[in-house]
């Protein structure tokens, strides 16, 4: 363990992958995820409304015991996807309603949106606080299911004046949401959630061509408008199956929201993590497009960001093949910090820190000599080995609140004074 990893403290949370937060997909036989090929929906739907009605009441039966505990809404569902259906039947055709509903669930799957890993978290204050002087929280984090798709997906948990923090045990359902289609400015999309079901519930499932196969890393970020308006933004990585593209999520509730893409010469690649507010009238983030150092940028749209301006290269051996950032930067009274990941030999990720001038970003005022964290030995393993990595993290008081994927397989949380950490930091000469 480094000088600077002595700093911070395991909580002792471990969220790991639940197999058994499942979403009910609409699913096409002969058209699996897994490569194309011929539907073969007419002759399913023909085997249905062949079934002797006595059989068909049976059959729905048996699957309402069976999953009917794991959604809320199994039978709009199943309406929802037999309506996809029925313009294949011929025309006339009347269903009674248990016939209607297997059909649809005939053409329907579960897909454990968890069910190969959770990582890459990112934390922010929950729109509705307690009265009683703990923080909620909510922490973004990546889910991995079958095929390596990715989805957006939430947990709630408080942190209290002294540091403890809980995660709550997510609710019992899983949904995708509402989708759709709006604006003129590209593939954009809202995605609305029913107002009773809770943020730990709630998946943003890919909708795109350009999210197809995952949307990956959302860094949250709390953004107050100089008018004092909170707008909660994240971007994160929409990827296709062969291109990655930068898009922009938008939300005041987490209940609606936009998603939209990201244009730009500085917001190619990955990484891209919006400033809390406005500096100098401009929109500020960091930018890692060149893929190997971090860098600042600045916009008068959160849509654009076109010049960057490198405020750190490469120098310690953890790092020595590229840098990038952790989440967006935590504004503090000696500066904007900023959690930052060297990738080192044997594509080791590991955690550090660097502090930026409140006024001038684009000035580097320190920096960590030492990992803040790093896998060792006991978090090295995982569906992705050697790899710690955070997408953002909470400041309450003096006090840093961590999370970090380990391994690309599981959620941890670590805790450090965030006024201890900028002390270690060693000041850039530059910049004295």
């Amino acid at each position: 363990m480094t000088t600077t990893e002595v700093l911070s403290t395991d909580t002792g949370i471990q969220v790991q992958p639940d197999r058994t937060r499942v979403i009910n997909r609409f699913f096409v036989p002969g058209r699996e995820d897994v490569g194309p090929g011929d539907s073969r929906a007419g002759p399913v739907a023909e085997r249905v409304l062949r079934m002797d009605e006595t059989d068909v009441v049976v059959a729905l039966g048996d699957i309402d015991d069976r999953f009917t505990h794991r959604h809320r809404d199994l039978h709009g569902a199943f309406e929802a996807h037999a309506a996809m259906i029925m313009p294949r039947l011929e025309s006339g055709v009347e269903l009674s309603t248990a016939r209607r509903l297997l059909l649809g669930a005939a053409f329907s799957h579960e897909y454990a949106v968890e069910g190969a890993a959770i990582c890459n978290p990112s934390l922010v204050l929950h729109p509705q606080q307690p009265v009683d002087g703990d923080v909620a929280f909510i922490m973004s984090v990546r889910c991995v299911g079958e095929g390596h798709i990715s989805s957006i997906g939430f947990r709630t948990g408080f942190v209290t004046d002294d540091g403890a923090v809980t995660v709550d045990r997510p609710g019992p359902f899983t949904e995708a949401g509402t989708a759709e289609f709006v604006g003129n400015d590209g593939p954009s999309y809202r995605a609305t959630f029913a107002a009773d079901s809770l943020v730990s519930e709630r998946l943003l499932w890919p909708q795109t061509a350009a999210e197809r196969h995952g949307m990956e890393d959302a860094r949250f970020v709390r953004f107050v408008s100089d008018s004092g308006d909170v707008t909660y933004y994240a971007t994160y990585t929409a990827f296709d199956g062969v291109n990655i593209t930068q898009h922009l999520l938008q939300t005041i509730d987490f209940e609606t929201f936009h998603a939209s893409p990201i244009t730009g010469a500085a917001a190619t690649g990955k990484g891209l993590a919006i400033f809390p507010r406005l500096i100098k009238g401009r929109y500020a983030a960091l930018s890692r497009s060149d893929r190997e150092t971090n860098a600042i940028t600045f916009s008068d749209s959160l849509h654009h960001w076109d010049e960057r301006i490198t405020i750190q290269s490469p120098e310690q051996p953890w790092e020595i093949l590229q840098l990038g950032n952790c989440g967006s930067p935590i504004e503090t009274d000696a500066g904007w910090l900023v959690l930052t990941h060297g990738v080192g030999a044997m594509r080791t990720y590991s955690l550090g820190a660097i502090l930026l001038d409140l006024d001038e970003p684009q000035r580097v005022l320190a920096r960590s000599a030492e990992p803040l964290l790093s896998p060792g030995n006991s978090r090295r393993d995982g569906y992705v080995p050697n790899v710690v990595y955070s997408c953002g993290a909470l400041a309450h008081n003096d006090i840093l609140v961590l999370p970090y994927g380990v391994g690309d397989q599981t959620v941890h949380v670590a805790t450090m004074s965030i006024s201890a950490l900028i002390e270690s930091m060693h000041p850039e000469i530059d910049s004295l």
